[in-house]
């Protein structure tokens, strides 16, 4: 996974030690890249799919809350962290299998509000879904 050079150590510890957390780990998900701005992981179809085969958009906003979450926890710096408060999803096409890669980008990184989007693609670069994300960044 790559990192940023002057990312807090407090939380360099815990995404080592919990690999993204409990769900992040049951979903597969892989960091692939993580920083403020520009993060990307990958999460396979297979064990996330809903009852008729299709990659379950929960799966898709899981993929992206984890990431807006992180990078906003990357933007919060020492000292604070980030909390979710809302979160949209716009589901454009399904996929039945192979891996999905997750892009997320930086709308705004402020004070006390950090807002991503992140975008969801599969295999062939396809967008599959459109996940925007807002931050509350608070003091520990």
């Amino acid at each position: 996974m790559q990192l940023p050079d002057d990312l807090d150590p407090e939380l360099v510890e815990r995404l080592a030690g919990t690999r993204g957390g409990e769900l992040a780990v049951k979903m597969g998900i892989d960091f692939v890249e993580l920083s403020a701005s520009h993060s990307v992981a990958r999460m396979p179809v297979e064990g996330n799919r809903q009852v008729i085969g299709l990659l379950h958009g929960g799966a898709h906003v899981v993929l992206g809350e984890s990431l807006g979450s992180v990078s906003s926890a990357i933007h919060a710096g020492p000292g604070r962290y980030a909390v979710g408060i809302e979160i949209n999803a716009t589901h454009s096409r399904s996929v039945e299998g192979g891996v999905v890669t997750a892009t997320c980008e930086a709308l705004v990184l402020g004070r006390t509000l950090c807002t991503h989007e992140t975008v969801v693609r599969d295999e062939a670069g396809r967008r599959l879904s459109t996940i925007r994300m807002t931050n509350l960044l608070r003091d520990r």
